[in-house]
């Protein structure tokens, strides 16, 4: 069976139901725009499902409304001991100029802002003109205009700012009301718009005698990838996202002759509209959370992201680039996971994932327990703030021989086998991120895997390994480089019957691994044109690709336009 395509994923979830990928670790903002990163929020918070507060609480006074007092004595909490009494009393009972709480409470404990005495002196000062103006006699006294003259002239630049906040909080709220989407869903989106070429190298397609009999075509391509994602929450804490795909740039690797090339934004929808996403998550306690759906519950949808790199849109241009490979493993799109903060340093995740979790006939081609499945865990850790260590487990079943990784040695038997047999898989592996200081990131991942033949004797390993490093705000705040070096999963060890390794499959199918090492080596600079667009220059280069070093360098230059709303 063909691997299908995992490596489109919607944008991260935004701020108001969003899911902490993190354990403790600060990155960008990925706020919905209006901005309103999917953004990065990085509060310490339980693990999916905390509400964030809103961003200008701090600066806004109680919601409880105040109501107009006639008297000083109507203010429970005021007593004729209390040393403001007589200022109140004169405030109240001469100007009526003085508000309390609904409960019949000042609170004069409680802190004032400038802005908030500005409001208040306004109120006193508007209730003066009133007196006046109505002749009354006597009640204003030529030292009290004196004092709120001098009051008005000190306060002038902050009456000036209260008003024109509140103008411009009349004017949003305005704009709020008839343009919001709805009430309880946002709508946000990323196209990619990207142009990629790449060399012509030779390639030993058929390994007997090292000598190159095919050539990869030089081939430009204009490429577009579209997401629009809804995001809806039902109580504040959970999420609901359904998210759209549509794109045209397939999988370079029948151009190239070798998966090793491979794009984070490629899509095999060839302009088709698709449901990439239909996943709920919600909140069991308050540092567990519960994932499910028929789309987009995988491994890497479900474990806590270590690499500052990933993302289709925004980080390294290859596949490889995005995560460590073994994450990968079952191909899986639909099922359920979980999300424990065990303590603030340490948090477990844990996902089952079928790759055709609808599929209603044979058993060892789909269903949520057919066909190829994978059931894993990643521990968490952040033993310091500059560190981020995910370790992680896989098990995972194939009907093929295909582990579903979908870049390097994913296939395991040989093409020329006499029958098909089934694979189980164990996979182990991690991931390290250690940000030295706030311009400058290193880390890492490595992965193994262990695959046992169910219908033949024997068994196959393989090794992955990358070593990268993100320069955040490089030359300009907002932008990003990155360097990425490693090694493609790579079978290091087969033993199957003769005919059934795939390392030698054109020739005698022998045990072995693969004779040769190939090696990824990835450049790229994100330039953030403004808070919307971001264009990413980058160039790949694989060397001794499909491990054979009788094969000629790989070269992919690549320039990804990224659009987010």
């Amino acid at each position: 069976m063909p691997e299908l395509d995992t490596i489109a994923h919607p944008p991260k979830m935004p701020p108001s139901f969003v899911v902490a990928r993190k354990t403790i670790q600060k990155t960008k903002s990925t706020g919905l725009p209006a901005k309103a990163k999917v953004a990065h929020p990085e509060a310490l918070r339980s693990p999916e499902f905390s509400q964030l507060p809103s961003s200008d609480s701090s600066e806004l006074p109680s919601s409880d409304s105040m109501e107009q007092v006639t008297s000083v004595s109507q203010l429970s909490d005021v007593r004729p001991t209390d040393w403001a009494f007589q200022a109140l009393q004169t405030l109240v009972e001469r100007y009526g100029c003085i508000a309390g709480y609904p409960d019949r409470t000042f609170r004069g404990n409680r802190a004032l802002t400038r802005s908030e005495f500005a409001a208040g002196l306004n109120a006193c000062l508007d209730r003066i003109q009133d007196l006046i103006a109505s002749q009354t006699s006597n009640i204003v006294t030529r030292q009290d205009l004196e004092i709120a003259r001098k009051l008005q002239t000190e306060f002038a630049t902050d009456l000036a700012a209260l008003k024109s906040r509140i103008d411009s909080l009349e004017a949003r709220t305005t704009t709020l009301e008839k343009q919001q989407f709805s009430t309880t869903t946002r709508l946000f989106g990323q196209a990619i718009a990207s142009v990629q070429t790449s060399n012509r190298a030779d390639v030993d397609l058929f390994p007997r005698d090292g000598i190159p009999e095919r050539q990869g075509k030089l081939q430009t391509t204009l490429a577009s990838n579209l997401q629009l994602s809804l995001a809806t929450s039902f109580t504040g804490r959970d999420l609901l996202l359904t998210t759209l795909q549509t794109g045209n740039l397939r999988s370079s690797a029948p151009n190239l002759l070798t998966n090793m090339g491979r794009l984070s934004y490629e899509s095999e929808q060839e302009n088709r509209l698709v449901v990439s996403d239909l996943s709920y998550r919600f909140p069991v306690s308050k540092n567990f959370g519960v994932l499910v759906g028929a789309s987009g519950v995988t491994p890497s949808n479900t474990f806590r992201g270590i690499n500052p790199l990933e993302g289709s849109g925004e980080g390294a241009l290859s596949l490889l680039g995005q995560r460590n490979p073994i994450l990968a493993i079952g191909n899986g799109t639909g099922g359920i996971g979980f999300d424990w903060q065990i303590n603030r340093r340490m948090s477990l995740q844990g996902v089952y994932s079928a790759e055709i979790p609808g599929f209603p006939g044979n058993a060892d081609v789909g269903g949520l327990i057919g066909g190829r499945y994978a059931a894993g865990a990643q521990l968490t850790i952040a033993p310091t703030r500059n560190i981020d260590l995910g370790i992680h487990y896989l098990f995972s079943r194939s009907p093929d021989g295909f582990l579903g990784t979908g870049i390097g040695d994913s296939q395991l038997l040989s093409p020329f086998a006499p029958t098909r047999t089934a694979f189980t898989t164990h996979a182990v592996g991690a991931t390290l991120a250690w940000r030295v200081n706030r311009k400058f990131t290193i880390g890492g991942w490595g992965g193994w895997t262990s695959s046992r033949a169910l219908s033949v004797v024997g068994s196959v390993q393989t090794t992955n390994w990358m070593v990268f490093s993100a320069l955040p705000d490089l030359f300009v705040p907002g932008n990003l480089g990155g360097i990425l070096f490693g090694q493609p999963p790579k079978i290091t060890s087969s033993n199957l019957p003769e005919e059934y390794n795939f390392p030698r499959f054109s020739d005698t199918g022998s045990k072995g691994g693969q004779p040769d090492t190939a090696l990824h080596l990835e450049l790229f600079y994100r330039a953030r044109v403004n808070p919307a667009l971001e264009v990413t220059p980058g160039v790949i280069v694989i060397f001794n690709p499909n491990h054979n070093k009788a094969n000629d360098p790989v070269v992919i230059g690549a320039v990804r336009a990224t659009f987010r709303f």
